[in-house]
């Protein structure tokens, strides 16, 4: 039955489960129903514990989603400088916690290696006629070792780049905060600003990398995870919910945590969505491929092609000239429209203009879609799956 993203947040509010896992294609709603579930928890009215219910209300969830980079701002001068707009939790790893050293230690692991973060250098405050020497986090710089012992200083990095740093940031908060909360004596905890802390929201942190790191993400959060015991005062444990539009992550986090089902996340054509339950991972039981098939073709029979259709198909020409051993998916492709076809699979998967500043797919390009779709019947691919699920 089909819902509003207000619903579907109440949904996972009440299911009471320690992980929620949400599987969605790009476009679907995702970081939507990660705002609107923050929304929610923060404006629920809290048992007044301590008089601290005014306080507690904006540490009940932590949450990491695309919104989470407008905290990062780009200073595009003669020298370009990643600006943290202040934050009670940047302020806190950063200036309490002194955690910059590991954030920088935990990005390069997952990168080349030679992009260094710089925090802004140390500058001088005169205090009582003394010069004091404070090392402040309200900007970062990137260098890139060349070799040699060379190196470029002040380099914007790539959008990927930027979003791991982020995402780097947030992993080394959420593994000291986990730690903070696994004390069980409020008492007891070095800080106590995370005691009423119910929900870890986390939407798609695997954009910028490659096979090899994402399974190794997926593995460590898991990780931290299940290494989480309590959180609030009431010795209630905090509970996750993680979505994304990647498999492979998807996956490993499935069978890393031992979880019994997960959740598909659909939109409709009138607005509503669906948070449809899934037992098993994306290979075994909500067949990811047939699921990619019987979402172009229903929008085909409907009539309601869009631009997020070009990247399912490109996705699925990949995954099926994979599995046939093709060296290019678009070995696939008609011979004799395989120039205009990987033209339009190229271009709307990637391009990053607006809504406003490119329409919607034109009626010939409507028409490429169900004509490639149907083209690859020919491989017998996914005829072959459904035989395979079978078995």
């Amino acid at each position: 039955m089909s819902k509003t993203l207000n619903e579907l947040a109440q949904q996972l509010r009440e299911a009471n489960k320690k992980v929620q896992l949400i599987y969605a294609f790009n476009g679907t709603g995702k970081t939507r129903l990660s705002r609107e579930f923050t929304q929610l928890i923060t404006n629920q009215p809290l048992e007044d514990e301590g008089g601290v219910a005014e306080d507690a209300a904006r540490h009940k969830i932590l949450y990491y989603n695309a919104y989470t980079e407008d905290l990062f701002v780009w200073d595009n001068g003669a020298e370009p400088k990643l600006k943290i707009q202040s934050n009670s939790f940047t302020d806190w790893i950063l200036n309490e916690q002194g955690q910059d050293q590991n954030i920088i230690n935990y990005f390069q692991h997952f990168s080349n290696g030679k992009l260094t973060p710089w925090f802004n250098p140390e500058y001088i405050i005169k205090n009582d006629n003394e010069e004091i020497k404070v090392k402040a986090f309200t900007e970062v710089t990137f260098s890139h070792q060349r070799g040699n012992d060379q190196h470029s200083d002040n380099i914007k990095c790539s959008k990927g780049e930027e979003s791991h740093f982020i995402w780097s940031i947030f992993y080394t908060l959420l593994d000291l905060v986990i730690g903070i909360a696994n004390v069980p004596e409020p008492s007891d905890r070095e800080s106590n600003q995370f005691d009423h802390l119910k929900y870890i929201y986390i939407d798609d942190p695997v954009s910028s990398l490659d096979e090899n790191h994402l399974i190794e993400l997926a593995v460590g959060l898991a990780t931290l995870i299940k290494s989480s015991f309590f959180s609030t005062v009431s010795g209630e444990g905090i509970k996750f919910i993680i979505s994304t539009h990647s498999a492979i992550f998807y996956n490993v986090l499935y069978n890393e945590l031992g979880i019994k089902s997960g959740l598909i996340l659909s939109q409709f054509d009138d607005g509503t969505y669906q948070l449809e339950e899934k037992k098993g991972d994306s290979n075994k039981s909500f067949s990811y491929h047939l699921h990619i098939k019987n979402n172009i073709k229903k929008a085909i029979e409907q009539r309601s092609v869009q631009r997020y259709h070009f990247a399912l198909l490109r996705n699925l020409y990949e995954k099926t000239a994979n599995f046939l051993g093709y060296e290019k998916w678009s070995d696939l492709l008609p011979g004799d429209k395989s120039a205009y076809a990987k033209r339009i699979m190229n271009f709307y998967p990637h391009n990053t203009l607006s809504n406003e500043e490119i329409a919607e797919p034109t009626e010939p390009e409507k028409e490429m879609v169900k004509y490639l779709l149907d083209n690859l019947n020919n491989y017998g691919y996914l005829t072959q799956k459904v035989k395979n699920d079978a078995l």
